[in-house]
Order: structure tokens, then C-alpha cells, then sequence
């Protein structure tokens, strides 16, 4: 695969994600996508395959009013893109650790994209 195939995938998910169109995402994605986050070190989150990516996805769209991630940076190598992101977002809903609805919210991180069959495989996202 290409690297224009993996970014144009990359771009295609990550304005779909910033849209909340979910379809959109999916359709960057592989059967088997596998999804992890990790929140200061820690994992937080994992999903396996497209219902369950699908369904936690359905559940964060509403928790913001607004959101956005933005790359700074992308590097690829093989089938494995490293992409900084800054994400900015405004809270449609309080939160369990003190924050609330209205509030914005601002982080940089880095998201780690594997492609299989011409597709997003796996994604894990650091912050």
C-alpha cells in the first residue's frame, strides 16, 4: 500500500470522527479494527471489531457538543502511521472527573494507526 493510501485513510477517519459520522468512520476500517486508548499511561478503553468500535463510538458522540482533532504531525513506516494530534472539544455533558458541560477541553497526543487489507486494523490513541 501506498503511503497516500494510508494518509488519505488517516484523513478520511479523522474528518469523519471530527463530522460524528460514524459511518464515515467505519468505512475506514477493517472488520477486525481493534481499538485501544490509553490515558496517562494507563488503558482505559478497548474495543474488538466493528459493533463493538461502532458502539462505543455511538456512546462518545454524545458526550461533546464540538470536537476536533487536528494532525501536527504524521509519520509512516510500512503498514504503521504515527500521528500527533492536537483535540480540541467542548463537553456536551459533566463528567466523572469534575468537568462540566460546557467546558472545553484541549489535549495533545498521538494516535498509532496499523493497516490491514487496505484498511484501518488497529488504532491506539495516548494522551
Amino acid at each position: 500500500m501506498k503511503n497516500t493510501n494510508l494518509r488519505e485513510l488517516i484523513d478520511d477517519y479523522i474528518n469523519a470522527y471530527n463530522d460524528f459520522d460514524i459511518e464515515g468512520m467505519i468505512a475506514s476500517l477493517h472488520s477486525g479494527i481493534v481499538f485501544k486508548n490509553f490515558s496517562n499511561g494507563e488503558i482505559n478503553l478497548i474495543t474488538n471489531g466493528i459493533s463493538e468500535f461502532r458502539a462505543q463510538a455511538e456512546i462518545a458522540v454524545t458526550y461533546f457538543t464540538e470536537r476536533r482533532q487536528t494532525i501536527t504531525s504524521i509519520q509512516i513506516n510500512g503498514l504503521k502511521a504515527e500521528v500527533a494530534i492536537k483535540y480540541a472539544a467542548i463537553l456536551a455533558t459533566d463528567l466523572p472527573n469534575g468537568m462540566k458541560a460546557g467546558d472545553s477541553l484541549e489535549i495533545e497526543g498521538t494516535s498509532i494507526f496499523y493497516f490491514e487489507d487496505g484498511l484501518i486494523s488497529s488504532i491506539e490513541d495516548y494522551s
